[in-house]
């Protein structure tokens, strides 16, 4: 049996936060296999199970908030007996591109409070996560502040398509294992980066030849 835990924050007022697309991404695995997210009593969490190429895995969106997310996972790798081998934490990143998708076999909290949080709760840092990027906080306006802020229009598109890449992650790291996960997502992400700045400057060389030829 396996575990994958979205971070976020309970309540309406943070449903659409940037802090919260952890939960987007658990609440799309919900929508694909078809199992509603429920109330699971002493874990403090909303769940549900789906079968994943026939291997059982819990998806699971704490009701703790953030900077509590240890309990919540905590609980639910002692309800279900799940060793950290198999656990599997989907959170935000300010340090990636919007958008862009990576998946680590372990690390530090990199100063994610959350992360953080089931570091301390589980004493260990050697578990799967994967981070979505969302852009760094633009200037004079505290991180703290950014995390909770709504994605905006133009980046909703972005979004969308990380949210179902993440699925597609996650569903992999279920299958194939975080190495071979790794080596499909982390060089796909990197070469669409590669791509999109590619034409990026060649838009802005264009542009300079225009007002040149003007």
């Amino acid at each position: 049996m396996k575990l994958i835990v979205g971070l976020g924050n309970p309540g309406d007022i943070y449903a659409h936060s940037r802090h919260n697309i952890g939960f987007l991404v658990i609440k799309a695995l919900s929508n694909i296999y078809k199992a509603p997210l429920k109330r699971e009593r002493g874990t403090f969490s909303l769940s549900a199970r789906i079968k994943i190429d026939n291997q059982v895995v819990i998806i699971a969106m704490p009701l703790t908030f953030m900077n509590l997310s240890g309990n919540a996972v905590e609980a639910l790798l002692k309800k279900h007996r799940i060793g950290l081998e198999n656990l599997l934490m989907v959170l935000d990143d300010l340090d990636l591109d919007l958008a862009r998708i990576k998946l680590r076999p372990s690390g530090s909290s990199a100063g994610h409070r959350g992360l953080e949080s089931i570091i301390d709760s589980v004493d260990s840092s050697l578990f799967s996560r994967l981070r979505i990027g969302i852009g760094r906080s633009p200037r004079g306006v505290e991180a703290s502040e950014y995390v909770l802020l709504p994605f905006s229009r133009k980046e909703k598109a972005q979004v969308k398509q990380a949210i179902e890449k993440a699925t597609e992650c996650c569903s992999a790291w279920v299958t194939k294992g975080v190495a071979e996960t790794m080596n499909i997502f982390n060089k796909s992400a990197s070469k669409a980066l590669r791509t999109s700045t590619r034409s990026i400057l060649s838009e802005r060389s264009e542009s300079k030849e225009m007002r040149r030829d003007e």
